[in-house]
């Protein structure tokens, strides 16, 4: 089913807490970014994870999840502690179209089912994403709709993707037509800095 938001400033919660109420029940959804729209699921929830792995056609210890986080004070239970030039970097950058991967605290392989030492990171500009979460109480684990290094037309059209879906997720969220740009991608780990991908956010460190 879709959901359709008209604005990503006048949120009505309402709709926010159905979307939510899919999320509590383990369903997978699509949201929207500021990058491409995104499968979505509760981090908390096994059943959820495994659903969604299943989407990428993945074992769920062998999926790269990222996290959507409603803002930096959420990342303390998922990350290692951020040295002072790290954070700075995160706080200028975020919210914006980034994916940080950053030392993955002692939790996460445990969420995931492996051995995982790192995570990736987002707080996308889109408050209709980031409102979901917020009332959830804890990150988002996400996946970009489109496979790997290709984005095709029918990834940016909720209802292109709602049609295509219907039968793998439960809810997708309509903000309209989505970016066809991905995240830029910077690897964080071991105090170093890197540019795994250039995408759509401006490289300015």
């Amino acid at each position: 089913m879709l959901i359709e938001f008209f604005s990503s400033k006048n949120i009505d919660q309402r709709k926010i807490e159905e979307v939510v109420s899919f999320l509590r029940k383990g369903e997978v959804i699509v949201v929207p970014t500021d990058t491409v729209y995104s499968f979505a699921c509760d981090l908390n929830n096994k059943k959820a994870l495994e659903k969604m792995a299943r989407l990428k056609e993945l074992k769920l210890n062998k999926a790269n999840f990222s996290l959507i986080c409603y803002d930096l004070s959420s990342l303390s239970d998922y990350t290692k502690p951020l040295d002072r030039s790290t954070y700075k970097i995160l706080n200028k950058a975020f919210p914006g179209p980034y994916t940080f991967i950053l030392d993955a605290s002692n939790l996460v392989p445990k969420l995931f089912g492996n051995k995982k030492k790192e995570v990736g990171i987002r707080i996308p500009d889109n408050d209709i994403t980031r409102t979901i979460t917020n009332t959830l109480g804890n990150p988002l684990a996400v996946t970009s709709v489109h496979d790997d290094d290709e984005i095709v037309d029918y990834t940016t059209d909720p209802q292109a993707i709602e049609e295509r879906f219907q039968n793998d997720v439960a809810v997708v969220v309509d903000a309209g037509f989505g970016n066809n740009v991905p995240s830029t991608i910077v690897n964080c780990c071991n105090g170093n800095i890197e540019i795994i991908r250039e995408g759509i956010g401006e490289v300015f460190f």
